[in-house]
This record gives structure tokens, C-alpha cells and sequence, in this order.
């Protein structure tokens, strides 16, 4: 964001002369993953994980809520040795929980490098395309409309999500007769549809 920021900036201090020569266009990340057919299976596949790894965590969790009724059913017949140990046992098996829900779910976790690995080939593709797009149609600058900067007014001509898709060999025709992005959002920009580059 704080590149866009600065590139803004640095677009706003630019003599207008200087500012003529430059073209600056924007796509939409979002709208081009949601019509990509590799992000919907990697989508699948990041869900079947994540199911999987719930249910190892609600498992975990059962276990913990077992051992507290167990505790709770038998504590008067407990020594005190003995309540200390069941005590150390659920106070291990909530630790577990936690570990695992850190271990699949934190910051760090296996969830989140499951996706970078797995979206790291399709963001390839898309810069290259860009990339693409950009070299051929004379574009100096290309933003992302779909993260942290919030565009007030774009020009629909400037908008190169769909060529970028065409470098992609997706059919974007086909595409936009199909229902809405799965996110059900309307792409950003001046107006709800989307362009015929």
C-alpha cells in the first residue's frame, strides 16, 4: 500500500509535461483469480485441508471436554496424587488443542504456507501476463485495484483485467456471462460492468 502511495505521490509532483509520456493503467487481481479455473481447484484443495484439520482440532477438543467430565464425575474419589496427574492430563490435552490450531491456523501456520505454495504459481503467471499486457499496450505503470488503495475514479479504458485474462487463455466472453465472482462483489471502478478491451 505504501508503494501505491508513494508512486501516487510521486505521480502528483511530476511535471504535467513529464506526466503526458506516461500511461499508467490498473487491473483487478481479485475479478482475474475469480475466473481463473487453477484458483477455484486450489481453493478446493486449500478447503479440503482446512476441513480436515478442523476436524482434527474439534477431535482434540472432544478428547479435552471427556477428560473434564471424567475428572468432574470421579474428583471426590480421586486422591490428591491422583486429581493432580488427571488435572496435568487435560491441562496437557488443551495445550494440544492450542498447538494444533497454531500449528494449522496461526500466523505461521500450515495453512497459510499451504496457500503461498499453492498460489505461487498462478501470481507468476498473472505478473508475467501483466507484464505481458502492459510491454504490449505501452503501460509504464499498472495498480491493482483489488488491494489496500482505494481508486475514487478509474477510466474503464485503462482497466486491463480482462486483456490480462485473454493472456491467460481465458475466454473472458464466456466468462462474463457466467454468474457473479465467487466473492459476490461487483468489480471497483466507474461503472458495474466490465470493459471489451
Amino acid at each position: 500500500m505504501c508503494v501505491c502511495l508513494v508512486l501516487l505521490l510521486t505521480t502528483a509532483l511530476i511535471p504535467s509535461s513529464v506526466q503526458a509520456q506516461q500511461k499508467i493503467g490498473h487491473i483487478d487481481s481479485q475479478y482475474i483469480l475469480d475466473r481463473l479455473p487453477e484458483y477455484k481447484t486450489v481453493q478446493q484443495k486449500l478447503d479440503q485441508v482446512e476441513q480436515q484439520w478442523r476436524a482434527e482440532i474439534e477431535e482434540a477438543r472432544n478428547r479435552v471436554e471427556e477428560l473434564r467430565q471424567e475428572f468432574q464425575a470421579r474428583e471426590l474419589l480421586y486422591t490428591d496424587e491422583e486429581r493432580a496427574e488427571r488435572q496435568k492430563e487435560i491441562d496437557e490435552a488443551r495445550r494440544e488443542v492450542e498447538a494444533l490450531r497454531q500449528r494449522y491456523f496461526g500466523p505461521n501456520g500450515e495453512l497459510f504456507a499451504r496457500q503461498r505454495e499453492l498460489m505461487r504459481p498462478i501470481q507468476e503467471r498473472i505478473l508475467v501476463a501483466v507484464e505481458e499486457v502492459a510491454t504490449s499496450d505501452g503501460y509504464d505503470y499498472v495498480l491493482d485495484q483489488s488491494g489496500d488503495v482505494l481508486f475514487m475514479f478509474t477510466r474503464e479504458q485503462n482497466d486491463l483485467s480482462d486483456a490480462v485474462l485473454r493472456e491467460l487463455g481465458v475466454d473472458v466472453d464466456r466468462q462474463q456471462n457466467n454468474a457473479a465472482p465467487a466473492n459476490g462483489t461487483q468489480p471497483q471502478g466507474n461503472s458495474p460492468g466490465r470493459r471489451n478491451n
